[in-house]
């Protein structure tokens, strides 16, 4: 249970609310936030037929207390009303707010699906304080505040997640 809320918490607070507040759509799994978006990155092209902004070269996204770190940082629009469709990070691609931190070399959050899913090699991870958890394929549903973490098919392939007990307050190290 508390692998799961770690996953929760993390995901809602974090990638969807970024970078599509931008967005003016508000459908039911965008967490809005009237907090402005900066990012800075070495070069951006943004295309406006092809309707995506690409941002290349050392690329830090901020918004409130969460900053999405990567070599590059990919955004889609929708044909129609210009709303963001997909948001991928790729290289080196870290997720940080508070003491929660995800790690992959690849994110993607679908619009449509309600979806963030972190992949690539080394497998992500999901850190929260002593806690963490890693698979191939960390995946959360927005929509049904769900998430999965899996071996992405290998039959090998293992989840880990490591839950330290929580410390009561007047022993020794204790929150």
């Amino acid at each position: 249970m508390k692998t799961a809320a770690l996953i929760t918490l993390f995901f809602t607070l974090v990638l969807v609310s970024d970078l599509t507040a931008a967005s003016a759509d508000k459908s039911s799994h965008r967490v809005n936030s009237d907090q402005p978006i900066t990012v800075k990155s070495n070069e951006l092209i943004a295309d406006n037929r092809g309707k995506t902004a690409v941002f290349t070269g050392k690329v830090v996204a901020r918004q409130g207390d969460v900053t999405i770190f990567s070599d590059k940082l990919i955004i889609n629009y929708a044909e129609n009303g210009g709303e963001v469709d997909k948001v991928e990070a790729l290289g080196n691609v870290r997720i940080v707010q508070s003491d929660r931190t995800g790690i992959s070399s690849r994110a993607v959050y679908e619009s449509r699906e309600g979806r963030i899913t972190l992949t690539g090699t080394p497998n992500p991870k999901v850190i929260q304080g002593a806690d963490s958890v890693t698979g191939r394929v960390i995946t959360y549903y927005l929509d049904e505040d769900k998430s999965s973490v899996t071996g992405g098919g290998d039959p090998d392939a293992r989840v880990e997640a490591v839950i330290s007990p929580s410390r009561k307050k007047g022993s020794p190290g204790g929150r």
